[in-house]
């Protein structure tokens, strides 16, 4: 593991800001309620974060190594005080509360898919219990990872709806742990786009491993599931067609660009880390859907080997991270298969030169 001198204090949630940011300026009370609300809460929630990261996280008992999960779901009761209530630990049956069993079978889609495709135990690759909070404040409309567990608000029920139904959000989100024990990219910029966009990768993977999808068959939406009936869009994002996953009054269009011809100069956003990083993803979408097969096999397992072997440093931009997957195709494949010359083109379609 390759920490690069301490650990980013990055607090990462699925829905972006300037999504919020819009809904907040709504005339509609119903709407920009929450949004503002939910805003005010994730200020709070990152400097909390920051504080975790210079103070220290509370010391844990070292973790077994197995290749079971250690899973405990805990209930906020719509309170803002973490964990909350313990109600669903590991070797316990499915309650009846919904949100609880599809929180606890998302920690474990996500274990299964990193232990069985990448050998990884946990998001630390030692073992580290999964814990989550569900039911968190009122109307919350996000879900985040805080550098210590996950935690999932309920949605507004207006344009969001549970966060827990998209197993790719709680992939997502908890890639940013993975990429905190590994890379530690820092959050930022075209680094920070990176982080997002290996969350969207990882959290795409394992929603396909878990419904057995090829390349063809998948979506590559992420967030499918999580906007209410009376949104105009499908998703959060499209990997596969960055731009497009949705164009409504009160969200706004979706702001991904899907090349470097339409990079977005920002100072929201941390730099734009939710907007530009349709651009790796789709440099993804296009290796994946190239090579075919399941995704998580070769493209997968090209962006695992670079974010986990040591040489991608924490403030890479796009040109660093698109040399490297390079250098892996070439080392895990040969220079003579299609998994080089499918690297190379996915990043040329998306105007990322891979030669730094």
């Amino acid at each position: 593991m390759t920490t690069h001198g301490g650990f980013e204090p990055v607090f990462c949630t699925i829905v972006p800001p300037h999504v919020l940011d819009k809904l907040a300026q709504h005339e509609d009370p119903a709407l920009s309620g929450p949004a503002r609300e939910t805003l005010e809460r994730d200020a709070y929630e990152r400097t909390h974060r920051r504080l975790t990261t210079v103070i220290g996280a509370p010391t844990l008992a070292a973790p077994t190594v197995s290749d079971k999960p250690q899973r405990t779901i805990y209930d906020a009761k719509h309170k803002q005080d973490l964990p909350g209530k313990k109600v669903r630990a590991e070797g316990s049956d499915p309650g009846k509360d919904a949100t609880v069993n599809r929180a606890f079978a998302g920690l474990g889609a996500t274990f299964e898919l990193y232990l069985n495709a990448f050998n990884r135990h946990s998001i630390d690759g030692q073992g580290l219990p999964l814990n989550a909070s569900v039911h968190y404040d009122v109307k919350y409309d996000n879900a985040f990872w805080n550098g210590e567990q996950m935690v999932f608000g309920d949605g507004d029920g207006e344009l969001f709806l549970d966060f827990t139904i998209p197993v790719d959000v709680i992939g997502h989100e908890l890639t940013h742990g993975v990429t905190q024990y590994t890379a530690n990219l820092t959050y930022f910029g075209q680094s920070g786009a990176l982080n997002e966009s290996i969350s969207d990768v990882f959290g795409s993977l394992i929603k396909q491993y878990t419904l057995g999808q090829t390349a063809a068959d998948a979506d590559w939406l992420i967030g499918a599931g999580l906007l209410a009936p009376r949104v105009s869009g499908v998703a959060l994002r499209s990997m596969k067609a960055p731009g497009t996953a949705y164009d409504d009054d009160a969200l706004g269009k979706d702001p991904q660009p899907a090349t470097m011809d339409d990079f977005v100069n920002t100072g929201s956003d941390n730099g734009g880390v939710h907007i530009n990083s349709g651009i790796p993803n789709h440099a993804f979408y296009l290796l994946a859907d190239a090579l075919g097969g399941h995704a998580w096999e070769k493209a997968g397992q090209i962006w695992y080997d670079v974010l986990t072997g040591g040489e991608l440093k924490k403030d890479a931009l796009f040109t660093d991270f698109a040399t490297l997957t390079v250098a892996a195709a070439r080392t895990r494949f040969g220079d003579g298969g299609e998994e080089l010359q499918a690297v190379e083109k996915a990043w040329e379609q998306v105007g990322v030169p891979t030669t730094s």
